[in-house]
């Protein structure tokens, strides 16, 4: 058991600039559909530029009715939980940061260790991202991608639970794991950025068709 006095008040923890550019973009979103006027945005990008912790950060976007930033648990709060997580799945030595594709392709599969952040650019290329043999350094993995004439492919399998918030300027994010169960327990990945004229897509593993014999031998 964790004393309370060594949980530290997870609203004066300090934010990161990853943390910062995420509210930045929660609220440049809130402006493109007019929940702030463009005072309001540029106070509150002000704010969220200078904010040092969680704290700061969250009433920023407390008041929009969209998902904002994500404030860390007490440790207390989270050891229950991370003891749940299929045993491999969570660990091992991170993995690359980035994946860039500019007039190129990146395909990332197979073992590979995904950091707690992990940027994806696409300029008029591809890449595809498959987390299904995949280990995770932390319980929640934040993707970011930002594409532009690209097309942008990340496999997530049903032990992992993925949450997809980017934005489409003449683009999409088009999520399609909804058709199928997520196994709860497993590491969470929240996808998100923007894909401007491209396409972004979320989906099950490709599961490879089974020839005429393999079949028979199922059925009988």
């Amino acid at each position: 058991m964790v004393s309370d006095e060594l949980v530290p008040d997870p609203s004066r923890m300090r934010a990161s600039d990853a943390d910062r550019e995420q509210v930045a973009k929660v609220l440049q979103k809130a402006h493109s559909e007019g929940r702030l006027d463009l005072h309001e945005l540029d106070e509150r990008l002000g704010q969220a530029y200078a904010a040092k912790t969680y704290g700061e950060l969250v009433p920023l976007t407390a008041d929009l009715g969209m998902p904002g930033i994500a404030v860390p648990q007490p440790l207390q709060q989270v050891q229950p939980y991370q003891q749940q997580v299929p045993s491999g799945r969570i660990g091992g030595t991170s993995g690359p940061s980035t994946s860039i594709a500019f007039w190129s392709g990146v395909d990332r599969k197979g073992d590979w260790v995904v950091p707690a952040s992990h940027s994806v650019v696409a300029i008029m290329g591809g890449v595809a991202l498959d987390l299904s043999r995949a280990r995770f350094v932390q319980q929640q993995t934040t993707i970011t991608v930002f594409a532009f004439w690209a097309g942008v492919e990340i496999f997530v399998p049903e032990d992992v639970t993925v949450r997809v918030d980017g934005t489409g300027i003449m683009g999409a994010f088009e999520d399609s794991t909804y058709k199928t169960p997520t196994v709860p327990g497993g590491p969470e990945v929240r996808i998100t950025g923007v894909a401007m004229m491209a396409g972004v897509e979320v989906r099950r593993p490709k599961r490879k068709k089974l020839k005429g014999h393999q079949r028979d031998e199922l059925e009988d």
